[in-house]
């Protein structure tokens, strides 16, 4: 289950969701342990991964426990699991000066009122939260570049979805870019004579494949789905399909910018 917000968002074992400029991996561990079975440090290794270094700013460990047991002795046991963490984190390339937070939150108590799912509640509790606070990208300025529709285009003019950053290896949207579309598709309905092509784009692939693979359809489109990902959600907010076309460009036209840039999709007026 994907839980979304603005400010915070939690990521799990199975769940990646990036938020504004926070991300939150929470880690689980079993009853009054702390150590990491292979499946956690994998979990967090790949966490890591996902994660562009040259963009953290800062990282906040918080340790917690259920509600059983001493108080003494849960706040022990988180401390444990948000060293264990610590640990694990610089062993994958994160520098310790930037974790500025470590700590054992010890127990979380329980409302009286909570009896249904009582063992998995408890099992969501025993866990550590790793608090990824994000530097923002720094905004693109490019001659014959725009970030929103404007009121006179000539053919050829691009307009960059800078909230339309997908993940790697991902063609999904996230809140944040599907709030950036919205805007888009108002203005869309607004300016009701530019026709436009969607344009997908990806990062990062070698010279020899031009083109990267969607971990979701494990075939080499990536570029190709992200456009289309976009073209359906236009369709949904009743652009006429007579407006769009949509093609996947793979990885030849990078802006030359923060490697994040080329996980885009553009809009590139194509008839006012």
């Amino acid at each position: 289950m994907r839980h979304f917000f603005f400010l915070l968002i939690f990521l799990s074992f199975s769940n990646v969701i990036i938020a504004q400029e926070e991300i939150v991996n929470s880690v689980y561990f079993e009853f009054d342990k702390y150590n990491l079975d292979e499946k956690q440090a994998n979990t967090v290794v790949n966490f890591i991964k996902t994660i562009d270094s040259t963009r953290i700013e800062s990282v906040q460990i918080y340790g917690y426990c259920d509600d059983r047991g001493k108080e003494s002795y849960n706040f022990k046991l988180s401390n444990n699991r948000a060293s264990v963490i610590q640990k694990k984190l610089i062993a994958s390339g994160i520098k310790n000066k930037i974790i500025v937070t470590i700590e054992g939150k010890g127990r979380v108590l329980i409302d009286d009122d909570i009896i249904e799912n009582l063992p998995e509640v408890r099992s969501k509790n025993r866990r550590v939260d790793v608090v990824i606070n994000m530097r923002p990208l720094p905004k693109i300025q490019m001659p014959g570049m725009f970030d929103m529709i404007q009121k006179k285009h000539v053919v050829g003019d691009r307009i960059f979805l800078g909230d339309v950053i997908f993940e790697k290896g991902s063609s999904k949207l996230n809140v944040k870019a599907k709030n950036d579309l919205e805007k888009m598709a108002k203005a869309l309905l607004k300016y009701k004579t530019l026709q436009f092509e969607i344009q997908g784009h990806v990062c990062c692939t070698p010279p020899y494949h031009k083109e990267a693979i969607d971990r979701d359809t494990k075939k080499r489109q990536l570029s190709t789905n992200r456009a289309k990902t976009v073209y359906t959600f236009f369709v949904t907010k009743k652009i006429d399909k007579i407006r769009m076309t949509h093609k996947g460009y793979g990885n030849a036209q990078p802006l030359g910018k923060e490697p994040q840039y080329d996980r885009r999709v553009e809009l590139v007026i194509t008839k006012i």
